[in-house]
């Protein structure tokens, strides 16, 4: 509430009511989802968290949901420094990326902690979808060899220098491409996938399921309607996974969430049951 808070005394009440109760900090980078109707009170918005953020040098705001194959949205500088590369730092890992044409939230930083502690040395480890690298690079730390795609050119010329920033060149190979065709010329078995899906692309899991050893795990992230999930599970399970927990990873549009399936894929001749 520190946000509406300070613009109560510089919006009229009804308007500092619909101001966001938050905001994403990724480095010196302050991103904020203003509503279109809000639009015009941005730069009194973007000057109130300057004056609280000492360390934010720069504030951004987004219109709309990050879709696309390179997940980006549209951003507007609207105070502060007219930069939007920077660094982030998460549990003891650094990500350089640039906030307008990278997909990146910090929102998923527990989530994305909780995954890759699942990992242990040797695993063999797919990442589709690898953006900058917050779940590529962290298995790989842990003793995992990783194989990570990524179709958007600059954040995988980011993905690169972070997987050095890391010190974990000699684990990641990096694929750059459509995640698609990059899986079609890639013959290796895997022990776990990890798939930060972009909104709409749900195929990915079928498309990497056949290249997960019987036994391996999946992680997988879709987003939906809570009413869709028993279906959803329904048909994963139908396809041979046996889900072991579905998470929601917060709301990503009205009645929309991202949901986080831990999935086993089952050997065969081993039931359900």
């Amino acid at each position: 509430m520190a946000l509406k808070d300070d613009l109560r005394a510089l919006l009229p009440d009804e308007v500092a009511e619909r101001i966001p109760r938050g905001f994403q900090v990724i480095g010196d980078v302050a991103v904020i989802l203003l509503p279109p109707e809000l639009h015009e009170f941005r730069h009194i918005v973007a000057g109130a968290i300057l004056s609280r953020h000492r360390n934010v040098r720069t504030v951004v705001s987004r219109e709309q949901i990050p879709r696309g194959d390179y997940r980006v949205a549209d951003l507007e500088v609207i105070a502060g420094i007219d930069c939007t590369i920077t660094v982030y730092r998460e549990f003891g890992f650094c990500y350089r990326l640039d906030v307008k044409n990278t997909f990146f939230s910090a929102r998923l930083a527990s989530e994305r902690q909780r995954v890759w502690m699942q990992v242990t040395p040797g695993e063999e480890v797919l990442v589709p979808y690898a953006g900058v690298g917050p779940f590529a690079i962290p298995p790989a730390s842990r003793g995992a060899m990783v194989t990570a795609v990524e179709k958007n050119p600059l954040a995988c010329r980011f993905l690169r220098q972070n997987v050095s920033l890391n010190k974990v060149d000699a684990r990641v190979i990096i694929h750059e491409g459509d995640v698609r065709k990059v899986l079609s010329e890639i013959s290796a078995q895997y022990d776990r996938a990890i798939i930060p899906a972009p909104y709409g692309h749900d195929e990915a899991l079928f498309s990497v399921l056949p290249m997960i050893r019987e036994g391996g795990a999946i992680n997988f992230y879709t987003f939906k309607r809570a009413s869709q999930v028993p279906a959803v599970q329904s048909e994963y399970e139908g396809a041979g996974l046996e889900v072991r927990t579905v998470r929601k990873c917060g709301h990503v549009a009205p009645g929309i969430a991202r949901y986080a399936f831990d999935m086993v894929k089952r050997r065969r001749g081993i039931s359900q049951d």
